[in-house]
Order: C-alpha cells, then structure tokens, then sequence
C-alpha cells in the first residue's frame, strides 16, 4: 500500500479517524432512529413531523457517506456494521415506538449526542492542521445544533 503524504502524521489520521468513527457510529444510528420515527409517528403532529423527520433523515444519509469518505481519505477503514455502530454509538436507541412528543426528545437527546461527539474530535483535528476534517466538523454541527433547537422549539 502507498504512504500517505498529506501532511498529517500517521497517528493523527489514526486518531482522527477512530474519532470520526465515533461520528459516524453516532450519525448512523441517529439516522435509523429518525427513519423509525418517520415510519412510526402518529397524531396530531403527524404530518408536520413525517415531514420534517424525512428530511432530517435524508441529511443523515448524505452525511455517513462524506463522514466515511472522510475516514477513507485518512488512511482507515470505516466501521460499517450495526455491531460496530453499537459499540461506538453515544446515541440511545429507542426499544419501542414512543410517541410523538418523547420522538422529538429523544431526537434532540440524539442531535445533541451527536454535537458532543464532533467536538471531542476537533481539537486533534485543528491541532493536526487537518482543514478538511475540521471544515466536515463545522458544517455538521452547525446542522446539528440547529436540528436540535428547532426539535427543542416543538417541545416548549
């Protein structure tokens, strides 16, 4: 296998990318638990919140796939398996169907878990010069902050 000669030590793209595993693992499992609200979510908020978990679940998709890219470009393989995503995961999954009002918290709970996780992988990215990392970083907790404020809106 060739070096890779980005400017960013070895251990830093192993420690970046275990990082973004976790950022991954955790925007994956946040991805099914919206997909399970879309799916299961009932009342009088019904198509308010059919609608608005779609598109927060489309966001998700598109951002595994930049998230896993990203860990690629660093030299790693990305975890891709639920027994993978399980052990890395911050993000409670839900055992049963609750309703519509405990769905919004528990995705705020989730976007909010998400949010902790990029943060911790920052430092070392910014540290480690990696622009990239830290641009991907940015714009998901930017989309994730504001997910989480719009969701803790409903509730209040």
């Amino acid at each position: 296998m060739m070096n890779i000669e980005i400017g960013i030590s070895e251990r830093d793209r192993q420690d970046i990318a275990a990082g973004l595993g976790r950022l991954l693992a955790d925007s994956y499992t946040l991805y099914l638990k919206t997909h399970n609200f879309h799916w299961n979510v009932t009342g009088p908020m019904f198509n308010t919140l059919h609608l608005m978990f779609e598109q927060e679940y489309t966001d998700l998709a598109e951002a595994v796939d930049l998230i896993a890219e990203r860990i690629r470009a660093l030299g790693a393989y990305a975890p891709g398996s639920y027994a993978e995503y399980s052990r890395l995961t911050s993000v409670e999954e839900a055992s049963e169907v609750p309703s519509a009002t405990e769905m919004i918290a528990h995705l705020v709970k989730g976007h909010e878990a998400v949010v902790r996780t990029a943060r911790e992988i920052f430092p070392l990215a910014e540290k480690s010069n990696d622009e990239s990392t830290c641009d991907l970083l940015t714009q998901r907790l930017q989309v994730h902050e504001k997910t989480a404020w719009m969701l803790r809106s409903m509730l209040n």
